[in-house]
């Protein structure tokens, strides 16, 4: 099968086992080839080719469209859905107030991401993957 160029790049955990869960799922859905992936945790990947920094790309979800606009937290599900054919499923997530409670939900689980994996299961097992706290210390 001939693969099209792809017309959104999912930049994903790959330590991360609920992150790569889900990569692999939508890998197994892009039949076209429109969704690309780029693993953040892989040897050589560089944050600033994307103008952000590795803290920021592992606190929310981002994508990036061929043009270099980036997207970040449930915007990365509705394209990477869109891509794959089943932009349906995610759309409602950006309707007025639903756009907004869909982000913060999503900023809940990516805080907590590592403890909901160890609930299910599934470990990081490299360590890696252990979201930046963006609050400040206490003295």
């Amino acid at each position: 099968m001939l693969m099209n160029q792809w017309r959104f790049k999912l930049l994903y955990d790959g330590e991360c086992p609920l992150c790569r869960r889900e990569a692999s799922f939508l890998q197994s859905r892009n039949q076209h080839g429109w969704l690309a992936f780029e693993d953040i945790t892989a040897p050589g990947f560089d944050a600033k080719a994307y103008g952000t920094t590795q803290t920021a790309l592992m606190g929310v979800i981002h994508g990036v469209f061929p043009d270099g606009r980036m997207v970040q937290k449930v915007a990365v599900f509705r394209e990477a859905y869109r891509a794959i054919g089943l932009g349906w499923l995610l759309a409602p997530t950006a309707w007025p107030g639903v756009r907004w409670l869909a982000d913060l939900g999503y900023e809940w689980f990516a805080r907590h991401r590592m403890g909901i994996g160890r609930l299910l299961g599934r470990h990081c097992e490299t360590g890696a993957c252990a979201v930046p706290s963006t609050k400040t210390p206490r003295p």
